[in-house]
């Protein structure tokens, strides 16, 4: 079975409405669909790189390609895990979280969509601490950063429910202006405070050595 190589095809995270998993090639597909649908209104860019930019098929093949480039990349040390978000069995959206070096520095940095259709209800605050359980609890990690441009305010808002702290500021470059990302961060207490969705993670254990961690793989 594919599990046996690549474990985390085994990897699930469920809360009161969403599944966060690794996608099917088809289900890829769905995902792709959703992207080509719409993340954002066409006068706003909430991403650094402006992947959103492009036609409708352009987008969807971004999407593919992202995908199957970090499973191609994964290391131990260096690895990026887009958990593709199901709502009744359906793609909304992708929630991110990697890490460099984690085994050492025991920290994670999550990122996100969702397509236009199903902001506004909540899932942003779900799909996020559902990443937080998994890097929390499944992982032990110590503490999570995100960042957000100043005028992201559903992603600012998601972050400061969860508990995050700011963590001082960036100035980027955005479609050639200067635009101004806040940088966050959640450390475990903070975290354990905030804790409100009820979270379960389960076939984790065989991919820990995919994170540098548990018993090596031999």
């Amino acid at each position: 079975m594919l599990t046996d190589f690549w474990p985390l095809f085994g990897l699930r995270i469920n809360t009161p409405r969403l599944e966060l998993r690794l996608a099917s090639d088809d289900e890829l597909a769905d995902l792709a669909q959703v992207a080509a649908d719409g993340v954002h209104e066409a006068d706003r860019m909430p991403f650094l790189t402006p992947w959103t930019d492009g036609s409708p098929a352009e987008r969807a093949r971004s999407v593919l390609q992202f995908q199957w480039r970090q499973r191609a990349v994964w290391r131990p040390d260096d690895w990026s895990l887009p958990f593709t978000v199901f709502h009744e069995g359906r793609p909304l959206g992708v929630q991110e979280i990697s890490g460099r070096d984690f085994a050492v520095r025991r920290e994670v940095l999550s990122g996100s969509w969702l397509g236009l259709r199903h902001q506004g209800r909540g899932f942003g605050t779900e799909m996020r601490a559902a990443a937080l359980e998994l890097a929390f609890v499944g992982l032990e990690a110590e503490e999570c950063v995100s960042a957000a441009f100043e005028d992201s305010h559903a992603s600012l808002e998601v972050s400061r429910r969860l508990g995050y702290r700011e963590d001082g500021v960036a100035r980027q470059t955005r479609r050639g202006h200067v635009v101004v990302e806040h940088r966050l961060r959640l450390s475990r207490e903070q975290w354990a405070a905030h804790r409100r969705t009820a979270t379960s993670v389960t076939g984790l254990e065989p991919c820990l050595p995919m994170f540098g961690l548990g018993t090596p793989e031999r």
